[in-house]
């Protein structure tokens, strides 16, 4: 059994392996994200879902062409347990060379709201308060509707991911949204 790391220990590995700003970013609001998630669907371990969304991407910035592939490698190296292995990984089923499907629930809500967060995180720097807080339901809807907009988020992905939660995509849409308003102190 390999190390499940806290999440500041998460934090520096994901600085290890990456400089951007944007990609430190984007872990830290996925990971937010995830705990708000794991209040709801799985109390008990939400540390645990925060690491999986901060360490996600860990070999995006260095290894795009290898994206979740590489990752596995990287995190043997850190000695991190294989759940977290697996559970990042799975995030690429079906988009990159990763051979880990989504089975559990966290990994369905992490391959759904991983793009996601990036239309919404968008929309936000538009915004003229540049904050979540105030934006609604329906002016999400309608830049996800815009296929120009944030046009390196899949939109395929995101239906994908709520199909595969069983869900709505109106439902994760919201869900997304509010767990995005919740949190914003913790990934600004």
């Amino acid at each position: 059994m390999g190390k499940i790391p806290t999440y500041d220990e998460a934090l520096e590995i994901l600085k290890k392996y990456n400089k951007e700003d944007f990609h430190i970013q984007h872990g830290k609001t996925v990971g937010a994200v995830m705990g708000w998630f794991a209040k709801q669907y799985d109390p008990e371990y939400i540390d645990f879902w925060r690491v999986v969304g901060l360490l996600h991407d860990l070999d995006f910035e260095l290894y795009p062409e290898e994206h979740c592939v590489k990752q596995v490698e990287l995190m043997e190296e850190e000695g991190l347990d294989q759940s977290i292995i697996n559970s990042t990984t799975s995030h690429g089923y079906g988009l990159t060379s990763a051979l880990q499907k989504p089975e559990k629930q966290m990994e369905k809500i992490l391959f759904a709201c991983d793009e996601l967060t990036g239309i919404i995180g968008a929309a936000v720097l538009m915004r003229p308060s540049k904050s979540v807080s105030d934006m609604e339901l329906k002016s999400l809807k309608k830049k996800f509707k815009d296929k120009k907009f944030a046009a390196g988020c899949s939109r395929d992905v995101i239906r994908e991911g709520a199909d595969m939660l069983g869900w709505e995509l109106d439902e994760l849409l919201s869900q997304t949204l509010q767990a995005m308003k919740d949190t914003e102190s913790e990934y600004l």
